[in-house]
């Protein structure tokens, strides 16, 4: 069974800035700033105007980036959870 689906607004409503291996984010829509470490801004890439579930994005991201993770796919929907309640990404 699939997980929840997610869609994160269009790579336009943020601007993103490296800062020592982190990036600071700020996200137009809602005028905050968020300090994100990967793979959080590799998340958002993945799901900038695109929906998708944790499967989704890990076979995104998958191609770019490596998850050091026993589960890769519970490891990108708990950070998914935390994208959802910092107002990054919202379900659909």
């Amino acid at each position: 069974m699939a997980g929840p689906r997610y869609i994160a607004d269009p790579e336009d409503q943020v601007q993103s800035v490296p800062l020592e291996g982190l990036i600071v984010l700020y996200h137009r829509p809602s005028g905050m700033t968020h300090l994100l470490a990967p793979p959080g801004p590799q998340i958002l890439a993945a799901l900038a105007g695109e929906v998708g579930d944790a499967e989704a994005v890990l076979a995104r991201i998958s191609e770019h980036f490596d998850l050091a993770a026993d589960d890769p796919a519970a490891a990108i929907a708990a950070r998914l959870g935390e994208l959802e309640a910092a107002g990054l990404v919202r379900r659909v």
